[in-house]
Order: C-alpha cells, then sequence, then structure tokens
C-alpha cells in the first residue's frame, strides 16, 4: 500500500515543503507519512506539509534535535518507539464535543434504546462501542443519553466501551472534567444533575458524575491492529475518522465492523462519511450517516 504522496522524479526529496525554524523537506513529510499510515492507516499528502510542520517542530525543538531529518532518524529507530507514538499523538486529531452531530444521539434513544432497555431487562447482554473516544465527550453523551432513557442501568449487564489510539487524549477521557466551554451543546437540567463544579490545578472544571463513568470503560487501540473482542457489539459509533484514512483502508474497516455486529445493529459514522465498497451490501442506510446491518455478512470476523 502506497501514501499518497507524490514522489515522482520530477520533484526534488529536498525541496522544502515549508519553510521556519527546522525546515521540512519532502523526504522528511514522506516518511513520517509512511509511518503514520503503517501505524495507524492515516494517510498524509503534501497539502498537509504546514499541519505537521506546527504540529512537529516545537517538538522537535524541546527534545533538542537539529530538525526534522534528525527527528525522522529518530523515529524510526528501535530507541525512538516512545518517540514515534509520541508523533502520532501529536498528528492525530482529537477534535469532538458532547452531542456532537445530535442527530444520532436522537435516533439511539427514540429507535434503539427501547428494544436494548428490554433485552437487558429480561436478563440479555447489551454493549456499545464508541471506537474513537477522544477525549471522552462522545461516550459520556453516550451514556447520558442511555441514563436519561435507563434510569438504573448500572443494575444490568449493559456496558460502553470507549478506545483510542492516543493514551494521553484516554487519560483525559478517564479523568471526566471539562471546560465550562465544552459543556455549551449540555442542557442545564443534564449540567445540574450529571456534572459537579470543581477545581483542578488551580482551573475551574465540571467533573463528570461517578454514575456516568461506571458505564464506561476505556481502552486504548489502534483501528489497524487486531482487534480483541471476543462478543459483538449492538451499536458502533465511529464518527469522523475513517474520513483520515485511503478507501482501501475505509473498505476494510467498514467490513470489520460489519463482522462485530448482529443483524440488525448499528453504526453511525461522521458527516463527511459514506460506508463505500462491498460494505454497502452488508448495511441499510437508514438516516443521516445512520446505518443498519443488515446480516448478509460472512466474512471474517475482527
Amino acid at each position: 500500500m502506497t501514501v499518497a504522496i507524490n514522489t515522482s522524479s520530477r520533484h526534488s526529496d529536498d525541496e522544502v515543503l515549508a519553510s521556519g525554524e527546522y525546515p521540512l523537506s519532502r523526504r522528511d513529510l514522506n516518511e513520517i507519512a509512511a509511518m503514520i499510515y503503517s501505524d495507524a492507516g492515516i494517510s498524509l499528502n503534501e497539502s498537509k506539509a504546514s499541519l505537521v510542520y506546527s504540529r512537529l517542530s516545537k517538538h522537535i525543538r524541546n527534545l533538542g534535535l537539529s530538525g526534522f531529518r534528525a527527528y525522522c532518524s529518530l523515529v524510526a529507530s528501535p530507541e525512538g518507539a516512545q518517540e514515534r507514538r509520541e508523533m502520532l499523538s501529536h498528528l492525530t486529531t482529537n477534535f469532538t464535543r458532547f452531542f456532537r452531530e445530535n442527530h444520532h444521539f436522537e435516533h439511539l434513544r427514540d429507535e434503539v434504546l427501547p428494544g436494548l432497555i428490554a433485552r437487558a431487562k429480561a436478563g440479555g447482554r447489551v454493549r456499545i462501542w464508541s471506537a474513537a473516544s477522544s477525549d471522552g465527550q462522545e461516550p459520556y453523551s453516550i451514556a447520558l443519553t442511555v441514563f436519561q432513557a435507563f434510569p438504573n442501568v448500572l443494575d444490568y449487564d449493559f456496558k460502553i466501551l470507549a478506545t483510542d489510539i492516543d493514551p494521553k487524549i484516554l487519560a483525559i477521557a478517564r479523568q471526566g472534567a471539562y471546560d465550562e466551554q465544552a459543556l455549551e451543546t449540555v442542557s442545564p437540567v443534564m449540567r445540574k444533575q450529571w456534572f459537579k463544579e470543581v477545581e483542578i490545578g488551580g482551573r475551574r472544571k465540571f467533573q463528570v458524575d461517578d454514575r456516568l463513568k461506571r458505564l464506561i470503560t476505556y481502552n486504548e487501540l489502534n483501528l489497524m491492529a487486531q482487534w480483541p473482542f471476543k462478543g459483538k457489539f449492538d451499536v458502533i459509533f465511529c464518527r469522523n475518522v475513517v474520513i483520515y484514512f485511503d478507501e482501501p483502508t475505509q473498505q476494510r474497516i467498514w467490513g470489520r465492523f460489519a463482522g462485530l455486529l448482529p443483524e440488525g445493529g448499528h453504526l453511525y459514522i461522521g458527516h463527511s462519511e459514506r460506508v463505500s465498497g462491498d460494505s454497502k451490501n452488508h448495511f441499510d442506510n437508514i438516516g443521516i450517516t445512520t446505518y443498519r446491518y443488515t446480516g448478509k455478512y460472512v466474512g471474517a470476523r475482527a
């Protein structure tokens, strides 16, 4: 698989694509892009040169390195394995907010949860997966939606798994403390019931209720790696992540999701994403970026 970087012979590898304290050459960007693609399936092209420079140049300075050439040598070496993970953290986007694309949560509340709640009350197992949880605002939004419909959910076998590739952002999610600005999309009633004002590090924060935390398990997971799941998920949220993958990788991810959903299970994806390729045969598009698994998938599990 090739990374979407133009490396034809008419372009010099030494050409500077982003200037500043540490010039970023085409060779440097190609090497960084190849590592990011290999590690996380994310495609970077030359249009992202300024982003790569802005995300990494300060870190290179803090490491005391001479520039991007030395940095590439470090992160490609066995001794630089931890720095390679740091590079991924710097280059991945963690924009999120509570109840982002709220139509998904309304659909979950009105169309999906009644059946899942009935199953849980009858002694069944219910699992929801937030597959790119970022700093926790998505899984906490799912939990708030669940508690709104099912106040005694903690008495049943009903769990939310939240995963992300970035261990630093998962630490923030587990803490569950947010600036007031982050709560702008949370209703006043929910704020009062589910968030407590606290001071952390001299800053005013709003801490999520422990009941929400008890419903969610956070784990580090790379979507490109082997998935450790033994059971299926009734609902999968994977929003605004697959857009950063190339088409073959996207189709692979859609197929893997299909293998983890029961017939009638639901998949919510980002506003700029569409299930594509052969995977379209596995899903019915039942709403805005909302899909229901048809049960037709016969390929390998994740």
